[in-house]
């Protein structure tokens, strides 16, 4: 092949991969993710003050909050019905607790055929795990700050 018909060959391929390639628009993802985000913390809110609303005290009304967000999140991984919400919300879907509840909930169910111990029960803690550790760890980390600023009484 001659220089020339590399370059056409090359041309193509970008107008190739051009007319594939999906554009987005950042301030309309960024929205998007806003306002899904905003919903889930919307219904946990809602939760949160029905609750109280019922006489219960306010530490357990955030784990009954927290239980149904994930209950809720779980259910709608196992219907195929959160990664429509994912696609519509982008991160906005990722950041509360129904997105964590979300990747544990779908790599069980993605391994589920591998069996009930190698399947579910290994690959369930592929998101989990990671995020435990490095939660742990960071824990760890800022109580040994914590503990050095107030032996140097930096803080009260």
């Amino acid at each position: 092949m001659t220089n020339k018909q590399q370059l056409q060959k090359q041309k193509k391929y970008e107008q190739y991969v051009k007319s594939v390639t999906p554009t987005h628009s950042l301030p309309i993802n960024m929205a998007k993710a806003f306002l899904t985000g905003g919903l889930i913390c919307l219904l946990g809110q809602f939760i949160l003050n029905t609750a109280q609303s019922m006489g219960i005290d306010q530490e357990s009304a955030g784990s009954w909050c927290s239980l149904l967000l994930i209950l809720l999140s779980v259910l709608l991984t196992g219907f195929n019905l959160y990664s429509q919400i994912g696609k519509f919300g982008g991160a906005g879907s990722l950041v509360p607790i129904t997105g964590f509840a979300n990747s544990v909930a779908a790599s069980a169910i993605e391994f589920q055929a591998e069996g009930q111990i190698f399947g579910i029960g290994c690959k369930i803690f592929t998101i989990a795990g990671p995020v435990i550790l490095y939660g742990i760890l960071s824990s760890w980390l800022l109580g040994i700050i914590y503990y050095i600023l107030k032996l140097m009484e930096v803080i009260g």
